[in-house]
């Protein structure tokens, strides 16, 4: 039961960086348009560098975010679907 349990939280918590990376890409590509069509007007100001720095960033903290969506996605599911 420990090994199912331990390939059904790995299983999810790819899931969670999966759809991280989705919410990411739709959003970034979004803004990238944005930015290409008026740079001045939704630049916000910064510099492309600084953007550079904005989108390194937020994909660490995305990433981190999608893997611990995946880990209490997991414990809930499990609970819910394994201990019910």
């Amino acid at each position: 039961m420990r090994f199912k349990k331990a390939i059904y939280r790995i299983l999810v918590v790819m899931l969670g960086i999966i759809l991280q990376f989705i919410i990411h890409a739709v959003v970034e590509s979004w803004y990238i348009g944005l930015l290409v069509r008026d740079f001045d007007k939704y630049g916000l100001g910064l510099t492309m560098d600084t953007w550079f720095i904005i989108h390194h960033v937020a994909t660490v903290i995305l990433f981190a975010a999608g893997i611990l969506f995946g880990l209490w996605l997991g414990k809930k599911w499990w609970h819910i679907v394994y201990e019910n």
